[in-house]
C-alpha cells in the first residue's frame, strides 16, 4: 500500500477527516474529533500508527516484523505497522479495525450521529 492509497482509504469511513494537528508533515486522521490513524505519508519507509485491541496487538507484533508498538503512543493500545512488509488486505484491515474501536469508544449520542450520516 502507498501513502495515497492509504491515505484515500483513511477517508472512505463515514465522517472520517485529515487534520495536521502536529504539523503540516504528519496526517492525523479523526472520526468524532478522535484519532484512529497517524502517519507522515512522505515517510521512507511510509509508516501509520493504528489502534489495536492490546491482546491483538501483542500477537500482531509477534506474526508480523512489520508491526511494532506505537511510535510515541501508548504502546498497549497502539502499533506502528510499515504497509510495504504486509498484504495490502491487511493493513486494511487494521485501519478499519482502529476506526471501529474509536468508534466504539465514541458517546452514544455521537454514534447514533454518525450512523445517520
Amino acid at each position: 500500500m502507498r501513502a495515497g492509497e492509504l491515505k484515500a482509504f483513511c477517508l472512505e469511513f463515514n465522517a472520517a477527516v485529515e487534520e495536521f494537528p502536529f504539523g503540516p508533515e504528519t496526517s492525523v486522521f479523526k472520526v468524532g474529533g478522535r484519532m484512529f490513524a497517524l502517519s507522515a505519508l512522505d515517510g521512507d519507509p511510509l509508516r501509520v500508527n493504528l489502534k489495536c485491541d492490546p491482546e491483538n496487538a501483542v500477537r500482531l507484533r509477534a506474526d508480523h516484523p512489520g508491526i511494532t508498538p506505537g511510535w510515541h503512543m501508548n504502546k498497549r493500545h497502539w502499533n506502528t505497522v510499515e504497509p510495504a512488509g504486509l498484504p495490502d488486505k491487511l493493513v486494511r484491515e487494521l485501519i478499519e479495525d482502529s476506526y471501529d474501536l474509536v468508534v466504539a469508544g465514541l458517546p452514544r449520542a455521537e454514534r447514533l450521529r454518525l450512523d445517520r450520516s
